[in-house]
């Protein structure tokens, strides 16, 4: 008893030290809010905030963000090329700019000559030509020059180390670098503007009348705030189960019970961060397409499968396969798709399926442990239930007579035994 005192005593403080030491330096990123105190930075954080890239990376926890001073972003070539794109095309150039790994300045210094191959968040747009929107990291043993490039042969646009700005292990570092980086292949005669609709997505969706339960889990959600702000980047595409698809939801299937930033990851499950025309959908070239949630959760995961199947747009997501029903808006840069089934990720949905490399996401929707054999308490004949584990058919009948006889004849063995004991003493 004492003891059990003394370890509830000391507790609180136990529990106290564990969350101060152990909680994440980075809980929401505000890039913005980094780059404040440094003014030759300035005309970058910019552009990051007025293409909403900023906002991109406010539930990022690991990355190394590479900026180009006002000396360099304001040089002619610079000037002329931002001038140039669109508003979506400029963000998917900020976009390579962010390395989604962080690189310590040690590590920097360890890169070999040959180089290493880095994601950044352009790559996971889906808009990257196969993986020209990764970034090629190598260093010059004898200068010790860092330089990042696209990983293109004889690519022409590359970019050098100039200093290290800022880090915060093991979460952010922040780099500055002598020009923008432009990836192999991008599209620098896009001159189209995208301007936003401010159009309120939730309204629209209950306009709609076949989506109320869609618009009330996403303005629970918050999700949708940020579904609105990529209205003025490349535009997005939504795929929005109608009530039918959400009352058609088979039961072991535990939709409303998560958790809720998982549940907003099932909701960017449903967003392609592109505008996508029902026409685009019907010819798609690459039919596996990334989705917001693929940003936030990391390359090759929460993608959707679409394709043409007998005559209309089929989604596939490993485990579920929907076909787009109506069009409920199609204004660039905002399509919104009526969908006939919840579309549910294999990442949480799928037997024995976790979202590998982020700690505290359960196994969700996987088989069933196997049966355990009751305990004595709740076993036949001591007042509780039978068990659930049936006995083969005629076993208590047979197999458990035939353990009575033998445990007959034992006894009547042992007894003739203790008789002929007795007459042993008694002669």
């Amino acid at each position: 008893m004492a003891f059990n005192l003394y370890i509830s005593h000391f507790t609180p403080t136990i529990i106290t030290y564990l969350l101060l030491f152990t909680t994440p330096s980075i809980s929401a990123l505000n890039i913005t809010e980094l780059l404040s105190p440094y003014p030759n930075l300035s005309a970058f954080s910019a552009l990051l905030s007025n293409s909403a890239v900023a906002s991109d990376l406010s539930h990022r926890s690991s990355l190394t963000l590479l900026t180009v001073p006002n000396s360099y972003l304001t040089s002619p070539s610079s000037v002329d090329l931002t001038r140039r794109l669109s508003l979506s095309a400029l963000a998917d150039l900020l976009r390579y700019h962010i390395l989604l790994q962080f690189f310590s300045w040690s590590d920097l210094q360890q890169i070999s000559p040959s180089g290493i191959l880095v994601t950044t968040l352009f790559q996971t747009t889906g808009r990257a030509s196969s993986n020209f929107g990764s970034v090629n990291i190598s260093r010059d043993p004898t200068t010790k020059t860092v330089t990042l490039h696209s990983p293109a042969p004889y690519s022409p646009s590359n970019a050098t180390v100039l200093s290290l700005v800022e880090t915060l292990p093991y979460n952010i570092t922040i780099l500055s670098v002598n020009s923008l980086i432009i990836p192999y292949g991008f599209d620098l005669m896009a001159s189209e503007t995208l301007p936003p609709l401010g159009l309120n997505i939730t309204k629209a969706l209950i306009d709609g009348h076949n989506f109320n339960v869609a618009a009330s889990m996403l303005s629970a959600s918050g999700v949708v705030e940020e579904f609105e702000a990529d209205e003025g980047g490349a535009g997005i595409t939504l795929f929005v189960p109608t009530d039918i698809a959400f009352a058609d939801l088979p039961n072991n299937e535990k939709l409303q019970s998560l958790p809720a930033d998982k549940k907003a990851v099932v909701l960017k499950f449903h967003v392609l961060h592109s505008y996508y025309p029902l026409g685009s959908l019907e010819s798609i070239v690459n039919p596996v397409q990334p989705t917001l949630a693929t940003e936030d959760m990391g390359a090759g995961r929460f993608t959707l499968n679409i394709s043409r199947v007998n005559g209309s747009v089929a989604i596939d997501t490993g485990l579920v396969q929907a076909s787009v029903t109506q069009t409920v808006i199609d204004q660039k840069p905002l399509a919104i798709f009526g969908v006939s089934k919840v579309l549910l990720p294999r990442e949480f949905f799928g037997k024995e399926s976790a979202v590998p490399g982020k700690p505290g996401n359960e196994v969700i929707g996987s088989a069933q442990s196997p049966d355990v054999s009751p305990s004595p308490d709740n076993s036949p004949g001591f007042g509780g239930p039978s068990s659930h584990l049936s006995s083969p058919p005629g076993f208590r009948e047979d197999d458990r007579s035939g353990v009575d006889v033998l445990g007959q004849r034992s006894s009547c063995i042992v007894a003739a035994l203790c008789c002929i004991g007795l007459l042993y003493v008694l002669v």
